[in-house]
């Protein structure tokens, strides 16, 4: 009993001159299903749906870019070296991005996105946060066909088969080692975290980030456990903590933070998403007594010139 790896082909293909990797198309399916999900989540708050595709325009090269920046750079020994080539520290179709570079990235590109137009930034944070967690766990299947992502052996009977000629098989170890598939932990980590953040959602009428803020906290402790039990090549670490680790601790600190910031702040309901809500966006009755009171004001002779002049 044991979770047996892909075969190595099924990790890329080819279609005509072009390589696909499975990972991309992990990947892909990720942030498709995570602008359905935002979409459909703010279209419920009468946001225009195709918001959400402008969005994903400023947010996901950012996000890509940021991404392999932090890979590169927790992990320096792989690509600054005497002799190293220089130029793989953009070969990101060779592997390496980071989801903490992701966020990062992906968060500026929000906020641009946000103000241009005219959308509150933490309304689509909110909206957009349980569908991180769903985008995460299809991307992490990526980790399964590419053979890594495994932590600590096992005996267990969900253990993973990782072949003893993969480059990430920890050295001294018997070929048929299985251990443990962290990429799985990780789904269903997200997938339960889905399921939570909605319920307190709904419950606590969560706004102004807080849910956000979960997400941070849920995710954070969850892959802060994962990463310390992994064994197949990480991030390069201070004091001996990978990278990873101290951003995960970090993501926790700053969702306790925003949360009991913004509950301060903002006890209430966010008025609108927008950050100058339509006269469509208020209430019939406001919104008719608003249109009398203009029109009145439009009535109104010019005040007369006071000038003592």
């Amino acid at each position: 009993m044991s979770i047996p790896s892909p075969p190595p082909q099924f990790a890329q293909f080819q279609i005509g001159p072009l390589t696909v990797h499975a990972y991309a198309l992990c990947i892909l399916s990720g942030i498709i299903a995570a602008a359905l999900i935002t979409a459909r989540r703010l279209g419920r708050r009468g946001v225009d749906r195709g918001i959400v595709l402008d969005v994903v325009l400023w947010a996901v090269p950012l996000g890509i870019v940021c991404a392999r920046f932090y890979h590169v750079f927790t992990h320096v020994g792989d690509y600054f070296y005497p002799g190293a080539n220089l130029w793989n520290v953009f070969a990101i179709w060779d592997g390496g991005n980071a989801l903490y570079g992701s966020l990062l990235g992906g968060a500026l590109g929000v906020y641009i996105a946000c103000r241009r137009a005219g959308l509150r930034f933490w309304a689509f944070a909110d909206a957009l946060a349980p569908a991180l967690l769903v985008a995460q766990s299809l991307g992490r299947f990526g980790n399964y066909f590419n053979h890594e992502l495994f932590g600590l052996p096992t005996t267990l009977p969900w253990g993973l088969q990782i072949e003893a000629t993969n480059p990430k098989f920890p050295a001294g170890m018997p070929p048929d080692t299985l251990f443990h598939p962290l990429f799985l932990y990780e789904i269903i980590w997200n997938l339960v975290g889905v399921a939570l953040i909605l319920l307190l959602e709904r419950r606590f009428r969560l706004q102004w980030g807080r849910v956000l803020a979960l997400y941070l906290i849920w995710y954070g402790l969850g892959r802060s456990w994962l990463e310390a039990i992994r064994i197949d090549p990480t991030s390069d670490g201070w004091l001996g903590i990978p990278a990873n680790v101290w951003a995960s601790f970090a993501a926790v600190a700053v969702g306790i933070t925003l949360f009991i910031v913004q509950a301060r702040r903002h006890p209430g309901a966010e008025p609108s998403p927008y950050l100058r809500p339509a006269l469509t966006d208020l209430k019939p009755q406001a919104a008719e007594r608003t249109t009398v009171e203009l029109s009145g004001a439009d009535r109104q002779p010019p005040p007369r010139d006071r000038c003592n002049c």
